[in-house]
């Protein structure tokens, strides 16, 4: 049975969500494997529970020894290698999301490494121009393994390791310490603009499967991964919504916060805070619901985001005002991503029932550009992209501010755009013309967002974690 054992790094709760509820493990599991799932160390207890008779093992990932690893062991050149990694991809793909990235560190990080930047410029100008130079980045960082995972290497003795990124996060020390014991590695693509956003890999890994031909092109093209490497197996975390398997019905829903049958709702998922400010959004929209500027009396629901919850003030402080808007507004509700615990946070997205319900049974679904543009197409819905800038940004000194109109080049973002499928808004003035669109005509734009959701996640029939399943299965 050792040799028939794979290792599952789920570092994270939107990897959670990709292997333990959708059909990934339970295939794996069906073809004769011993899976082990490797999870921060808090949620080994939890997860051990509420998988009970399921005959899935979990571990500790020891984040706390990776992250001190880390931070001690030559840490500044560590830091160093993991960002021209971030951003380094090649110029064959669009650099629009890695080069924003690349102006925010130029302006928040300590003056010891912004006095480094031009010379960081002229590597990753090098970097982009030639593969030689990025394969030998990725050979360099080999040697820095902490080798804290031998107990469960010796213990298991994996055929196959699997990990939710090619080591962009601490993960890279597990699969350095699986290639360094000539164990194969594998990665599974879990974020829609991962290939996109963080270029090269951080430990060597021997497959990859991702979202679409879209992914595979951008891993293929942006970070040297050959096409033979990279399979093509849809998104597992969105088979439940093909399914409707989570979607709580409408009256149930809207009773459980407090909204209006009534009326119609109007749902806003706050972006990533880290360059721009939601407010602007937020407080647009509230001001049209209460108003009753619309063509049909509405309500609005606000789901914030994760980082909202992280121990950042500026975040804090933007959560705080959108909870009291909420006591301001007439027809405003807040709902929170549900914290799954542990180091996650509230970056879990563990609340499937709740984020399927609110796509599932808004009349319009508003955010910035973030990947529930993709899951609300698949629900069906009408969606639009409301990008209000924040005049001056954060007013905060060392603190990088992007206008939310001038990200609409990022690579999944122009996709969005040039798809057609919603609408983007970049002055409160056209704001009730566009959801009003939708909500005299909720069918308009439909076959643009099917032909969108068809691209993007290639599998529409819920099969994606069986066939992710079956490649990695077959990889051993």
């Amino acid at each position: 049975m050792s040799s028939k054992t794979i290792f599952v790094s789920a570092d994270h709760g939107l990897a959670l969500i990709y292997f333990l509820q959708s059909e990934v493990v339970s295939t794996l599991q069906q073809a004769g494997f011993r899976v082990v799932v490797l999870v921060a160390d808090a949620m080994v207890g939890p997860l051990t529970e509420q998988n009970a008779g399921s005959g899935i093992l979990f571990e500790g990932l020891q984040l706390d020894q990776a992250a001190s690893f880390a931070a001690r062991e030559r840490g500044e050149f560590q830091w160093w290698l993991q960002f021209l990694r971030r951003v380094g991809g090649s110029r064959q793909i669009n650099t629009a999301a890695m080069d924003s990235y690349i102006r925010q560190v130029a302006v928040e990080e300590p003056n010891r490494r912004r006095l480094l930047m031009p010379l960081a410029w002229l590597t990753i100008a090098l970097l982009r121009r030639s593969a030689a130079a990025r394969k030998a980045l990725i050979r360099s960082q080999q040697r820095l393994s902490p080798q804290i995972y031998a107990d469960l290497f010796d213990r298991y003795r994996p055929a196959l390791v699997v990990a939710s990124t090619p080591g962009w996060r601490l993960d890279r020390y597990l699969l350095r310490e699986a290639a360094d014991r000539g164990i194969q590695t594998a990665t599974v693509i879990v974020g829609w603009d991962n290939p996109s956003s963080y270029s090269l890999p951080g430990a060597q890994v021997d497959w990859a499967t991702c979202w679409s031909g879209i992914q595979r092109e951008e891993l293929v093209e942006g970070s040297d991964w050959s096409e033979e490497q990279v399979n093509i197996g849809g998104i597992p975390s969105y088979d439940g919504y093909f399914q409707r398997k989570w979607v709580i019905p409408r009256g149930e829903y809207l009773k459980t916060h407090g909204l209006d049958p009534d009326r119609k709702l109007l749902s806003y998922a706050c972006s990533f805070v880290t360059f721009s400010p939601n407010l602007p959004n937020v407080r647009a929209l509230a001001r049209l619901v209460s108003n009753n500027h619309l063509a049909a009396p509405s309500q609005l629901l606000v789901r914030l985001h994760p980082n909202h919850f992280l121990d950042v003030p500026l975040f804090v402080r933007e959560r705080r005002e959108i909870q009291n808007m909420a006591e301001e507004f007439p027809y405003m509700h807040v709902v929170e991503p549900a914290p799954l615990g542990g180091d996650l946070g509230h970056y879990s997205g563990e609340d499937m029932p709740e984020k399927s319900s609110m796509m599932a049974h808004s009349d319009v679904f508003i955010t910035v550009y973030s990947t529930m543009v993709v899951e609300t197409a698949i629900h069906g819905r009408p969606i639009v992209s409301l990008c209000l800038d924040t005049p001056g940004g954060w007013r905060t000194p060392r603190k990088y501010s992007l206008p939310l109109s001038k990200i609409g080049n990022w690579p999944t973002h122009r996709r969005f755009r040039e798809a057609g499928a919603g609408q983007v808004v970049y002055r409160e003035q056209q704001l009730a013309e566009a959801v009003n669109t939708y909500l005299e005509d909720p069918d308009a734009d439909e076959e643009l967002r099917e032909d969108f959701v068809k691209r993007e996640v290639t599998y529409t029939d819920g099969s994606a974690g069986r066939r992710t399943g079956e490649f990695l299965a077959g990889l051993v």
